[in-house]
């Protein structure tokens, strides 16, 4: 059996903001491992995630940032279950992570599910064209499509881009374990994106 100090559940804390007795659990179960911790935690994260999936999201912020500039600035409406959840610093620090990441990455939507048949429709049309243009056989040209339209789907829908501050999680990784932390129903429901100029 490996001892767990405070040192090491200090560390795990801090790499994860996940409360101490779940960060001992962790160490317990990973033998120790920090890294396994981590993903023993996120595994938690995830199915904590999914049983709060269906719980109502009425209160929550509308959060405004301005880029350093003063030429492109983020309004997003992101919601939980309870106006204390809504007013705690970890709630507006994953707003502001979700603003900075759509003025960084500017997607088109929050999800897949936005995007109109016509839009998706359009977008395979360009890469089956783009596909037989460079003389694939139909049915390679397919599976090229399918992988296209996910890489398009990584870029245009805000939940499945890379987080810019740590590009080997997504948006959803990061909103799961946001319900996880603070144990609420959280969704982001819209956004808008200014440029000056556009």
């Amino acid at each position: 059996m490996v001892e767990i100090n405070a040192k090491i559940v200090k560390e795990l804390r801090d790499k994860t903001g996940a409360g101490m007795m779940d960060c001992k659990r962790a160490l317990g179960e990973s033998g120790g491992d920090i890294d396994k911790a981590i993903k023993y935690l996120r595994e938690q994260g995830i199915a904590t995630a999914s049983k709060k999936a269906g719980r109502t999201t009425s209160e929550g912020l509308i959060f405004a940032y301005i880029h350093p500039g003063d030429k492109l600035g983020v309004i997003v409406e992101v919601n939980c279950e309870t106006d204390f959840v809504a007013r705690t610093p970890d709630f507006r620090d994953f707003a502001k992570d979700v603003a900075m990441q759509i003025a960084a990455a500017d997607p088109r939507v929050v999800s897949r599910e936005e995007l109109t048949s016509d839009i998706i429709e359009s977008e395979k049309e360009v890469y089956l064209a783009l596909a037989r243009k460079e003389g694939k056989p139909d049915k390679v040209a397919e599976k090229i499509v399918i992988g296209r339209l996910e890489k398009f789907y990584a870029e245009a829908c805000l939940m499945e881009q890379p987080f810019v501050k740590d590009n080997d999680r997504t948006i959803s990784d990061l909103l799961t374990e946001t319900i996880a932390k603070l144990g609420e129903n959280i969704q982001i429901r819209r956004f808008v994106r200014y440029r000056l100029g556009e």
